[in-house]
């Protein structure tokens, strides 16, 4: 009897990939030997910022970590000088995230390998079959919210 595969294990899997992709990727010294969580950080909070302030508990909502999570890669960037974080006039306990020029000059290389790792990712996939997966990713993300 053939084994059923297991769409969280699945998942998992592809997950890991994907990660071991980025970070193979993002640790030579180009690119400052940053994870691909970090890089994706900076990337979130370039594409915001103009918009609004960005915090810590954006950074845990946006990549669905943990506060000490967080807190360890936000740390990371700062002591290596891509972010700062300053007071806001309004709340001294909270703490604006920037990034730095030394981050937008890096950020600028990042974007450029993540579009081709997308394209490296896609493709084989026609449009429907995309819209597909993202239906069904969207389905699952729902079944997990509920339970």
């Amino acid at each position: 009897m053939k084994q059923q595969r297991a769409i969280g294990f699945e998942i998992k899997c592809l997950s890991n990939m994907i990660r071991r992709k980025l970070d193979t990727t993002f640790s030579s010294p180009e690119f400052d030997g940053l994870t691909g969580a970090q890089n994706a950080m900076m990337g979130y909070i370039m594409d915001h910022e103009e918009t609004q302030d960005i915090f810590q508990k954006d950074i845990e909502e946006e990549f669905n970590i943990r506060r000490s999570s967080a807190t360890v890669m936000l740390q990371g960037l700062e002591q290596r000088g891509y972010i700062r974080r300053t007071q806001i006039e309004k709340d001294a306990r909270l703490k604006k995230i920037e990034l730095t020029e030394k981050a937008r000059k890096l950020q600028k290389r990042v974007r450029s390998e993540i579009d081709r790792f997308h394209e490296q990712l896609e493709k084989d996939l026609s449009k429907e079959e995309k819209e597909e997966f993202f239906r069904l990713l969207d389905k699952i993300k729902s079944n997990l919210k509920e339970a």
